[in-house]
């Protein structure tokens, strides 16, 4: 693989920080209507929605454990566990809008933030290890699963993708 030079971590340090300091201001301003209403474009309330986007980055340090396992693996494995995962979209559709659903009567209003700061900050500290060499490995993903999910993603563009899921929900609440 040819040198591509640093991976700006601060940068995406930076954007980990933002998203944490943006679902304490949004959960901070929200009355309890808020949390109760139906967001825009999905089926879940505002509060369900808000903990999906903090669920993003808890799926995040799942990813990367995937990444670094199969991308010590041949492709065509990682190429297959991709497509066996795409084939099941409907059913990790239903499991996804559920579980969001059910996890957020747990990790409501009152303790998402404090879930947010820890995977957030769990985050932090796994790309403050990251080599540039361990941010380049990348798998195979099923990108039918989510619209920021490209063919292949490295290290690098999973710590990348959390927030683009956040920004992208962020638009579909409807708080005050």
């Amino acid at each position: 693989m040819a040198d591509q030079g640093p991976v700006d971590r601060p940068e995406i340090a930076a954007d980990l920080e933002r998203a944490r300091r943006s679902l304490h201001e949004l959960l901070g301003s929200a009355s309890p209507g808020d949390f109760d209403r139906r967001s825009n474009g999905t089926r879940w309330t505002n509060e369900q929605l808000l903990f999906h986007m903090v669920f993003g980055y808890m799926v995040v340090r799942r990813l990367l454990v995937l990444v670094r396992v199969f991308s010590r693996l041949p492709d065509r494995v990682g190429r297959g566990f991709a497509r066996v995962l795409d084939a099941g979209t409907p059913l990790f559709h239903q499991v996804n809008y559920l579980g969001s659903c059910a996890a957020a009567t747990v990790f409501n209003r009152r303790r998402m933030g404090r879930q947010c700061d820890r995977v957030i900050a769990a985050l932090q500290r796994s790309l403050a290890r990251e080599t540039d060499a361990n941010l380049r490995r990348s798998m195979a993903f099923p990108v039918r699963w989510d619209p920021f999910f490209t063919e292949t993603m490295t290290l690098e563009q999973v710590y990348r993708y959390p927030g683009k899921h956040f920004d992208f929900h962020r638009h579909q609440l409807t708080l005050g």
